[in-house]
């Protein structure tokens, strides 16, 4: 196994490609790259594996990845297109015992147990169900051998987090699939990154999300050695939007297997 496997299982924004009701060139290409689910990444390591995010396609993602274990969830924030799968997880903790570790900030844990109160009031476990053990995220922490570090950023008017994944000192990954700004303790903690997966919403501006240009300026100012664009809305065709960007930076689609 390599060190560091990441499988993106969605690439999509809130609303999914294709989108209802639209029949834009985009949400109605035949390029597999061009249909994409929710946003949400898969990773492995020889030691631990783990799920960023739980959007409403997870049963979906995981039988098409073949995917059977985990051995934690990690959220970057509390909306819909990134919790609402979070009762697929039962299959995660089948067993009368057998539990699943939660990792998320005390605000989004929060909003987890006021969507999913029936996994956490104690009264439903049960084999078959989700047993949640929830773990705050304030600072920090390990999966396995890889140290998982918060980094604050900012989503529109909610302050969310995303991931840098270090291992063995070395920084090998850094995910951050919704974000507008980002702080500067987090934009110092990238520099140099093996690898940035950084949210580019569309070509032209949005409030809450980075748009492509201001991933990719951020990419150039952080100089990792390879960036890829996520959380891709219906504007973006693949094929076409991607030959224009810059060298060592790329879209992301449902399905890409990057091995670090």
């Amino acid at each position: 196994m390599n060190d560091f496997a990441i499988t993106f299982l969605g690439t999509g924004t809130s609303v999914g490609v294709p989108m209802i009701g639209c029949d834009c060139e985009v949400c109605t290409s035949a390029d597999s790259r061009d249909q994409r689910y929710r946003s949400s990444i898969h990773v492995a390591t020889p030691e631990a594996a783990w799920i960023v995010d739980t959007g409403p396609e997870l049963r979906l993602q995981c039988l098409r990845e073949g995917i059977t274990h985990i051995d934690a969830v990690i959220y970057t924030h509390a909306h819909m297109d990134h919790v609402t799968g979070f009762d697929d997880l039962r299959r995660f903790s089948v067993g009368a015992d057998a539990t699943l570790d939660i990792h998320a900030t005390a605000e989004c844990l929060a909003d987890i147990r006021r969507m999913f109160g029936f996994a956490f009031d104690g009264t439903n476990r049960y084999p078959g169900y989700i047993k949640p053990e929830p773990h705050v995220i304030d600072g920090p922490f390990r999966l396995g051998a890889t140290e998982v570090v918060p980094l604050p950023v900012t989503h529109g008017r909610l302050e969310t987090i995303g991931f840098l994944f270090r291992r063995g000192g070395e920084k090998v990954a850094a995910y951050l699939p919704d974000c507008k700004t980002v702080s500067d303790e987090a934009r110092e903690a990238l520099r140099g990154v093996g690898c940035l997966i950084i949210d580019a919403l569309r070509p032209i501006g949005h409030p809450t999300h980075m748009n492509i240009g201001e991933a990719v300026a951020f990419s150039q100012e952080v100089v990792p050695g390879e960036t890829w664009l996520t959380h891709i809305a219906h504007e973006v065709s693949h094929a076409r939007v991607e030959s224009e960007l810059p060298r060592g930076i790329r879209i992301a689609y449902d399905r890409l297997k990057l091995e670090l």
